[in-house]
């Protein structure tokens, strides 16, 4: 998105924006825990939140599905109008360097990434164009994204902008074909469950037209329905070294039976072979301080610094809630502790400490595949 972007819904209805990635669109509009029941139990109108912060590329051209399979984790061959896709676009090392969305509408792919990643996503596709007939277009400064945990286009209470709109559909927690999931739970268990989301595209012009037919909720209530869902978010849990077995995202967003991408070798080899050096865990935080840890509180078991938070809200039944990203041998009966740490030039803020019970996500046993199997037999064919 541009520099100093500002929806349009947040000017005009916006209470308190929102900061961090989620900055230029609203925290919330007056209820934030209101706001989140409504997007469960819903309401007269129909519930939106405003993620028009995030970026869209868009990918026209003849050759545009079989380079994207070429060029990401996924196979996007024989897209039609209105089918949905995660892809991730990985580094030489298989690092996670980007985690697009994908819908198409028969003539063009849109891709929906972070915010701020747009121009950067554009330039990469461009520079591996080559001879192909293809043609990228970053689009972020005319369109805008609402996100819904109902259909628009099953949905009675939609507006028509909504029903006739191109939308992505969420595919966590289902496992896509060709993909795995790295948690023991049983599907009909997952939390993500009934929490599906989506994502419907709309030009920024018509955003306040749209307004007065939707029930408004802000990024609080979404972030923390994402994060009872257990669905990461590339925003907030990857870094420079995330891999996709530590999200979970070999799930929704790996074809492990493509192979010839950048990255494909180190998925296949810690899949096969080894296991993520972290994982994804679900917290349930201690109330007590009536507080927040931030975005990056260190997480602790007894005196050892073992991961960090990566998402964290107030859920309406649960209470505080966090994902992390921890390192795999972490005993999963380990009681940890979330700390909030002053700045290292903040010597009169102490420390905040909240007790965490954590919910296993990526199984410390996920990987190794192979080896499970039959490890000689792999390393003859």
């Amino acid at each position: 998105m541009v520099a100093d972007f500002k929806s349009p819904l947040l000017q005009k209805f916006g209470v308190f924006e929102a900061s961090g990635v989620d900055a230029g669109v609203a925290a919330h509009y007056g209820e934030p825990l209101k706001e989140q029941r409504r997007f469960i139990l819903g309401a007269e109108k129909f519930v939106v939140a405003d993620y028009s912060h995030l970026d869209v590329v868009t990918v026209s051209g003849p050759d545009r599905h079989s380079w994207m399979t070429t060029l990401s984790s996924q196979i996007m061959d024989g897209m039609r109008r209105g089918d949905s896709r995660e892809l991730t676009l990985l580094s030489a090392q298989g690092r996670v360097e980007f985690v697009p969305f994908a819908v198409e509408d028969g003539d063009k792919l849109w891709l929906i990434a972070e915010s701020g990643q747009g121009e950067d996503l554009a330039a990469f596709l461009n520079s591996m164009k080559f001879m192909l007939r293809v043609d990228i277009e970053n689009v972020s400064a005319e369109y805008g994204i609402l996100v819904s945990f109902d259909d628009p286009r099953t949905s009675e209470k939609a507006p028509k902008a909504l029903q006739k709109a191109l939308i992505f559909s969420d595919p966590w927690p289902g496992v896509v074909a060709g993909g795995t999931a790295y948690t023991e739970i049983d599907p009909g268990e997952h939390p993500g469950q009934g929490l599906r989301r989506f994502f419907s595209i709309i030009p920024l012009a018509d955003l306040l037209d749209i307004a007065p037919e939707v029930s408004l909720s802000g990024m609080w209530a979404a972030e923390a329905l994402r994060i009872e869902a257990w669905r990461p978010r590339y925003g907030n849990e990857v870094d420079e070294k995330t891999i996709p077995h530590e999200l979970d995202l070999m799930r929704t967003a790996v074809h492990l039976e493509k192979g010839c991408y950048k990255g494909q070798e180190t998925v296949a080899r810690v899949h096969n072979l080894g296991h993520p050096p972290r994982r994804l865990v679900f917290l349930d935080l201690d109330g007590s301080e009536h507080t927040l840890p931030k975005v990056g509180a260190s997480v602790y078991v007894g005196t050892k610094k073992v991961g960090k938070v990566t998402s964290v809200a107030q859920h309406w039944e649960a209470g505080p809630i966090a994902l992390a990203v921890i390192k795999r041998n972490v005993d999963p009966a380990a009681v940890l502790s979330v700390v909030d740490e002053p700045r290292e030039d903040d010597s009169s803020t102490p420390s905040v400490q909240y007790a965490a019970t954590q919910t296993v996500i990526v199984s410390p046993d996920a990987g190794q595949v192979a080896g499970r199997r039959d490890m000689g037999n792999f390393f003859r064919g």
